[in-house]
């Protein structure tokens, strides 16, 4: 039985992607490259974050999630999540508008331009487990990507 790991996504499969892997023994994060060449211009108002591919989607117990972080070098570098954290939940998996491919989303708020290289480390996945509420009823079912659950 399967419970939680990476994959390539969809017309990843041949560009030398690599699954992330944990650096330490005890490391709560598994750390993620970037899947191509990312330039992060310098941020000013009004602009958006700059999506970064993985090239990877990932799957999980249906009671759990993962998050998306930040290295704790990101800041010094420059770059800083525009959304502090990602969740990702468990029916993003292989959802039919992207096959599941999760990327990272940063502002860069050095004083130059950014390259983020293929292969460049980009931030960490963490597999987390979430509790529901009593009352709890959510039927719902993804039916898109990101931002899906935005979506009526």
């Amino acid at each position: 039985m399967k419970h939680r790991n990476f994959e390539i996504v969809k017309g990843y499969e041949e560009k030398d992607i690599h699954l992330p892997k944990r650096s330490t023994k005890f490391a709560a994060g598994y750390d993620v490259e970037a899947a191509e060449d990312t330039l992060i211009p310098v941020f000013t108002p009004g602009c958006k974050p700059t999506l970064i591919p993985t090239g990877l989607k990932a799957y999980c117990e249906e009671d759990e999630f993962f998050m998306l972080v930040n290295r704790s070098s990101g800041p010094k570098k420059g770059f800083l999540m525009a959304n502090s954290i990602g969740i990702i939940d468990h029916d993003y998996y292989g959802n039919e508008s992207n096959d599941g491919h999760f990327y990272f989303q940063y502002f860069n708020c050095s004083d130059h331009d950014i390259l983020v290289k293929k292969g460049d480390v980009i931030g960490q996945v963490i597999f987390m487990k979430y509790l529901t509420t009593d009352d709890d009823e959510a039927e719902g079912i993804r039916k898109g990507g990101f931002g899906s659950t935005d979506s009526p």
